[in-house]
């Protein structure tokens, strides 16, 4: 009697959560999720879509429920709109003074075939100030139609389940994308593989709540197949194990986003600033030979090879009695912890003779400069560290070749790089070796399973990781604790993805344990 009342009871809980369709308590919802009030009901906006300045050609989008109204009203279409998607050549009017603003091509993309998955219409006029200040003014004297506010047309693309949250922050890194790594990063990122990826987890981990939740509630009624337990906790297991694997990156989708920070540091009137200039090809950084010149962080934006470097020169490092130059040893020190990528800059008119002095003294200037925590290291990796010998054009000749050939015989240094910002001999070299440096702490954007980019992916992730392992503590324990970790492991994906929804759980508790037949 009391299985019957129970099955009764969620049979109308299922009932109440099939037709309630209730949505999530999230800023963003997806249309899997129960959308806001239809697309038809929002307002319309407008924008210049492509850049800002003078240009051949300027995009004008507008999209909503009016879009229709507008490409009437501009291009004089007195009965049906034009064919979707295909571009008309016409003058583009005021729509209240009938003046001629443009003459160029307008385009039809009605819902829900669109960016937005609303109504849109493009304007592709000449892109002088004047035009497309008219082209605007023209919009917003629409009745309905108000200038969009940043955002706001990818925003609608989400909300219409055109984009996944993953693939919105992929089209916000491609816009931004300054190198040829970092482009084709976003663009394998917008195109969906990283949100099918974890949509891949996402199902995975809605199976294995669903079969819990099932085996919670009807394994006495013997509604539920043995082993599904079992099922589960390899399910799980596998899972934690993959996005363990996918955190441990190394951080290179982020580096490759944001830049990799590279600092020059070394001793005072070694060449850093002179570095800095050289690879920037301008004098960004002061360079004199009074010891001490450079008191801050200088830095600038390099392209290494399509990698995206924050090149930063720093203080030298020395004991000075002057507290502002103290002040810039310690943010030197400071820079050096926080970098992914070192060069520790020598005078090399300064070292000694012998190979194996020369050795000892270089090892002995790298601990100089290495944070406290790192300075017994004996083993200096070349992603982390490059040793560059400044100012051979003050060495003879034959000197210079000795030491090159020495060096690369000792095997307890970094990669060492002989140059001279004077003559810029050996640069070429020297730019090599950064290059493959820069491009080991990256990775390469299109090989393997795609990267994490977001410090937020992350932070989600590593959360799903200690809710996994609740489940796994908790399963032996009290089986409805154990499910609440899988429950909060799906919510961080879906914090992710944007997409979370307990109506699909019930989807597969139907499905695969037809429940009520």
């Amino acid at each position: 009697m009391q299985s019957s009342i129970r099955l009764g009871l969620w049979r109308a809980a299922v009932h109440s959560l099939k037709t309630s369709r209730r949505p999530l308590p999230c800023r963003f919802r997806s249309v899997h999720d129960g959308a806001p009030a239809g697309l038809a009901d929002a307002e319309s906006i407008f924008a210049l879509s492509s850049g800002h300045g003078r240009c051949g050609v300027a995009v004008v989008r507008a999209s909503g429920p009016a879009s229709s109204a507008v490409l009437r009203s501009m291009v004089g279409l007195t009965s049906s709109l034009p064919a979707p998607r295909t571009a008309l050549l016409r003058s583009i009017t005021d729509p209240q003074s009938k003046e001629v603003l443009d003459r160029g091509l307008v385009l039809w993309f009605p819902a829900p075939h669109s960016f937005t998955g609303e109504d849109c219409v493009e304007f592709h006029i000449h892109g002088g100030p004047a035009v497309i200040s008219a082209v605007l003014q023209a919009l917003g004297s629409v009745p309905g139609m108000r200038p969009a506010e940043a955002g706001e047309f990818t925003r609608r693309a989400f909300q219409a389940g055109k984009l996944g949250l993953t693939e919105v922050e992929g089209l916000a890194d491609l816009i931004h994308a300054e190198t040829e790594a970092q482009r084709r990063q976003a663009l394998r990122q917008m195109s969906g593989e990283l949100g099918r990826l974890y949509q891949d987890w996402t199902h995975r981990l809605k199976v294995c709540l669903a079969h819990v939740e099932a085996f919670i509630d009807f394994s006495e009624d013997e509604l539920i197949e043995d082993g599904v337990l079992d099922q589960v906790d390899r399910l799980v297991s596998n899972l934690q194990a993959e996005i363990e694997r996918h955190l441990k990156d190394e951080r290179r989708g982020e580096r490759l986003r944001s830049g990799v920070q590279v600092v020059i540091a070394g001793a005072t009137n070694a060449g850093k600033s002179s570095l800095l200039n050289t690879l920037c090809q301008r004098p960004a950084a002061i360079v004199s030979p009074i010891a001490g010149t450079t008191r801050d962080v200088v830095e600038t934006a390099l392209d290494v090879g399509g990698f995206p470097v924050l090149l930063s020169d720093t203080a030298g490092l020395r004991d000075s009695p002057d507290l502002v130059e103290r002040e810039g040893v310690r943010r030197a020190r400071e820079r050096v912890e926080q970098a992914d990528l070192t060069l520790v800059v020598v005078d090399c008119s300064h070292l000694p003779t012998d190979v194996q002095e020369t050795a000892a003294f270089l090892q002995g200037h790298l601990r100089s400069v290495l944070p406290p925590q790192e300075q017994t290291e004996t083993v200096y990796p070349a992603d982390r560290f490059l040793l560059v010998l400044n100012k051979t054009d003050l060495l003879p000749q034959e000197q210079k070749q000795k030491l090159d050939v020495d060096l690369r015989q000792f095997s307890g240094l970094p990669p060492v790089c002989l140059i001279s910002c004077q003559t810029t001999d050996g640069l070429h070299d020297f730019l090599a070796v950064l290059h493959s440096s820069v491009k080991n702490l990256c990775g390469n954007p299109l090989a393997g399973a795609p990267t994490l980019t977001q410090a937020r992916h992350r932070a989600h992730l590593q959360q799903c990781v200690v809710a996994l392992a609740q489940y796994q503590q908790y399963r032996d324990i009290d089986l409805a604790l154990a499910a609440e970790g899988v429950r909060l492991a799906l919510t961080c994906l879906g914090r992710i993805t944007g997409r979370v929804g307990a109506e699909e759980i019930l989807d597969i508790i139907f499905k695969d344990f037809c429940i009520g037949k």
